[in-house]
């Protein structure tokens, strides 16, 4: 019996071990598809949010052996990767970016939570889901986008340095591929002409965004 606690000691200790490599491993798949891609969210991020989902997941198994339940602590993950993620999630001038970076993170703190419990099958399984899901399906959104449809606008704007730019940027932000912009200065306005191509609540997106932008004045449809 005196041997019998140290040895359930170092065997819960090269558990928590395993499952915390285990936790950087699989984040560190997710996460560096985000970092392939350019996403705020990426290699590290995920893997310390993995990491920290499944330490938090067994010690509140833990201490809930002595006194509690083990669900309050993992009701507050979930609250804590809650406000990571809103962090990732950008809203600007109407267009809204991050949404798939906030939403994979939720996801591998719940794989982190499945490390915790001991349920490693799930946990493998859904990353590998998650992977197919984040690098596969972008063959699918170009054959969307192929059927997508295209708006032309003609933006009247103050002219400026930087007011070519920020209309580019704000298409790009919005998720819409540009296939054509030019300008030109007609009388104290500059004319921006453009076509851009995407779903139609991108396009909705667009248009919000261009009207609350500090340098248009106007916005038309060229069709």
């Amino acid at each position: 019996m005196g041997d019998l606690f140290p040895h359930t000691a170092r065997v819960l200790r090269l558990e928590l071990l395993v499952q915390l490599v285990l936790a950087v491993v699989l984040g560190g798949a997710i996460g560096l598809e985000r970092e392939l891609k350019g996403k705020p969210a990426g290699l590290r991020t995920n893997i310390l949010i993995s990491i920290g989902a499944t330490l938090f997941t067994v010690l509140s198994i833990r201490m809930a052996a002595e006194r509690g339940d083990p669900g309050r602590v993992a009701a507050q993950i979930l609250a804590g990767v809650g406000f990571i993620g809103a962090g990732t999630i950008l809203h600007t001038r109407g267009a809204v970016t991050g949404l798939t970076s906030a939403a994979t993170i939720w996801v591998v703190a719940a794989i982190g939570m499945a490390l915790g419990t001991g349920a490693y099958v799930e946990a493998v399984g859904t990353t590998v889901l998650v992977v197919v899901v984040l690098t596969g399906l972008a063959s699918l959104e170009k054959v969307v986008a192929a059927r997508s449809s295209l708006t032309r606008l003609i933006i009247h704007a103050r002219p400026g340095p930087d007011t070519l730019e920020g209309i580019e940027d704000l298409v790009t932000r919005t998720g819409l591929e540009l296939e054509r912009i030019e300008a030109r200065q007609e009388n104290v306005d500059l004319v921006v002409e453009l076509d851009a191509r995407g779903p139609k609540r991108l396009h909705d997106q667009l248009l919000i965004g261009l009207m609350h932008h500090p340098t248009v004045r106007s916005v038309s449809s060229g069709e």
